[in-house]
């Protein structure tokens, strides 16, 4: 018989699938580099986050280790997904052309006309 932690771990491990499914349809068919790193950035990290706590509801020894992994990807992701997509913009890589608003540009070309004059 499946007793209710179970279930409770197959529904945060349900939810982190449909995150992952949701996060690869995006990657599929975001038009731009810009877009699709969001896409991968969020709802991938909160899948991975999610089938993380599933297993450690299931198994209860594996759930400090289950935290680690969750404390590590909330902290790893949104930086490396920054450094990703601020590379690919200073290495010219083009905004999608239905883009509506380019705040980094000008935030760039501010930084860098104050580390001319320094």
């Amino acid at each position: 018989m499946i007793d209710i932690q179970t279930i409770i771990g197959m529904v945060f491990i349900s939810i982190g699938l449909l995150f992952q499914l949701l996060g690869a349809f995006g990657l599929v068919r975001l038009p731009d580099v810009y877009n699709r790193l969001q896409a991968a950035t969020k709802s991938i990290t909160m899948g991975a986050i999610s089938i993380a706590i599933g297993v450690g509801v299931i198994d209860l020894s594996l759930l400090p280790k289950a935290l680690l992994v969750v404390i590590f990807l909330m902290l790893t992701n949104p930086l490396s997904s920054h450094a990703i997509a601020r590379a690919a913009y200073n290495s010219g890589v083009p905004l999608w052309k239905g883009s509506v608003v380019d705040r980094y540009g000008p935030a760039l070309k501010k930084l860098q006309k104050r580390r001319g004059r320094s």
